[in-house]
């Protein structure tokens, strides 16, 4: 328990530090995003990977909070990914690519001496939407961050009612990193997750819940794993259906996620994230429940019905999508590239 609150101090206080340290070579190198036509650097999420290794692998290598076997291979894992995210924050990467090698280093982590194959299979296919649908919400200052503490924190809830210690304490790490990182990207943002930070976090969370819900039933634990990415699966829903409708590329980005149409609707920055982060509290605590044996799994169906109806009303209204100008910044091998949404 000591330990557990000291890493998490430690963990804040060096993202913050780092994150801030990070923003000047990362506007020198022309690391960007575009956020409301201001540039953005992006290696605040190479701030989380490196805090929570770091503080993390301390623990292991003391022996004060081991890891253990499984969750020492996911962190390693999900390392690699935050390397393939930051190789696409640098270069354009196409979505196959990043798709291709989520679904590689989840097939590395997955547990299938308790999932079995068949679940095997259904936990990396998984991991690939959740990791993949996480991305998608560092589209909006404090978005993934806000949404990223919220479901470490359930799904460390989890892993400490099943006894999984070294998970808990690799959650409570990746919780208190984010807020450090937090301090720096509530808006108006000074630094961003970019894809390094958005695919390390989502492929830390999702792959978490698979661990915490090894060995149980498929349908409780889909119950479980929806409530804890409902947000990101709704963001993702809304973006696919949007664009379907519109008859536009699924892949273009554009300014037509959750946040984007929740500001068109009124509400301040701010105030879409706070929203939407008190929807994410919401839906993780209803699967923190189940998962623990407080409610039904039925539960499940309430988050599902608010998701799908949230979604169906965002792409009825029509809210129009203004889509951006052509803008340019400048990256590190000389090309001239845009990050829109």
């Amino acid at each position: 328990m000591l330990y557990g609150i000291a890493a998490a101090t430690a963990a804040l206080l060096l993202a913050a530090v780092l994150a801030a340290a990070l923003r000047l070579p990362a506007l020198r190198a022309g690391i960007l995003d575009r956020r409301r036509q201001r540039p953005l650097p992006l290696l605040g999420g190479l701030a989380v990977v490196l805090v929570t290794c770091l503080v993390a692998g301390v623990g292991e290598w003391t022996r004060v909070a081991r890891l253990g076997e499984g969750v020492g291979r996911l962190l390693v894992v999900a390392a690699g990914i935050a390397g393939l995210g930051l190789v696409a924050d640098v270069w354009r990467l196409r979505a196959r690519v990043l798709v291709a090698g989520t679904a590689v280093a989840a097939a590395w982590v997955v547990p299938y001496d308790e999932t079995g194959v068949p679940g095997g299979l259904l936990a990396v296919g998984w991991i690939v939407v959740a990791t993949l649908a996480f991305k998608g919400l560092d589209h909006a200052d404090g978005l993934a961050g806000t949404v990223g503490v919220v479901t470490a924190f359930g799904a460390g809830a989890c892993a400490a009612a099943e006894v999984m210690d070294g998970l808990a304490v690799l959650l409570s790490v990746v919780a208190a990193a984010l807020t450090g990182f937090l301090m720096h990207n509530w808006h108006p943002a000074r630094v961003g997750l970019g894809a390094c930070g958005s695919l390390f976090t989502g492929f830390v969370l999702s792959s978490a819940v698979v661990f915490t819900r090894a060995g149980y039933e498929i349908g409780p634990s889909a119950a479980v794993v929806f409530c804890l990415g409902a947000v990101a699966l709704a963001d993702a829903l809304l973006v696919v259906l949007a664009r379907g409708v519109a008859r536009r590329p699924l892949l273009r980005r554009g300014p037509d996620h959750l946040a984007h149409r929740l500001r068109r609707l009124g509400l301040t920055p701010q105030g879409a994230v706070v929203l939407l982060g008190a929807a994410s509290f919401s839906s993780v605590l209803v699967g923190v429940l189940v998962h623990a044996g407080w409610t039904g799994d039925g539960a499940a169906l309430w988050v599902a019905g608010a998701v799908v109806a949230a979604v169906l009303v965002l792409v009825l209204l029509r809210t129009p999508v203004q889509q951006p100008p052509p803008t340019t910044s400048t990256q590190v091998s000389g090309r001239l590239r845009v990050r829109n949404g």
